[in-house]
């Protein structure tokens, strides 16, 4: 069995990432679900790990450039893993403590600083806590928490993998 090179994994990661945002869409444009704050930075860090992987995939660096970027896809997991976890936290809240909904994106970037939108976007609202979709018992926020943690442990593997 022939190993997986580190071009073909930067692939791998960038197909799942324009896939995942292509459904991220799809459910927004075409089903009408509206992305919760924590959503929309989960997409940010979606794009950063395949903008990292689609740059490791043309640049085809030697070992260190592999590891460079590895290290970067990691980061921008973590981050995902961070406001995946966050929402997934936010959503298994008893009612009486879930925080009130905020105003919409669009709003908030005509009205607040943008230091302040951004940390609402970080921190989540109420509307991050409904669950509006699922797939076999797991909402979108935990499905991406697990999509996160792969692409975490992806990163390390094209870490670990990339030899002198």
């Amino acid at each position: 069995m022939t190993a997986i090179n580190h071009r073909q994994r930067c692939a791998i990661i960038v197909i799942t990432v324009i896939g995942m945002m292509a459904y991220g869409l799809y459910t927004q444009y075409v089903d009408g679900l509206e992305p919760c704050p924590l959503c929309m930075t989960q997409r940010f860090f979606y794009c950063l790990i395949g903008g990292f992987a689609l740059l490791g995939l043309l640049h085809n660096p030697a070992a260190t450039g592999n590891k460079i970027y590895a290290v970067l896809m990691a980061l921008a997991a973590v981050g995902g893993i961070s406001s995946a976890g966050r929402q997934v936290w936010l959503q298994h809240l008893p009612p009486e403590q879930v925080p009130a909904c905020g105003p919409s994106l669009e709003y908030m970037l005509q009205a607040f600083p943008f230091t302040e939108t951004l940390k609402t976007l970080m921190m989540g609202d109420g509307n991050c806590a409904e669950v509006v979709w699922s797939f076999i018992g797991l909402s979108m926020g935990e499905w991406s928490l697990l999509f996160f943690i792969a692409f975490f442990a992806g990163a390390v593997w094209h870490f670990i993998s990339a030899s002198d």
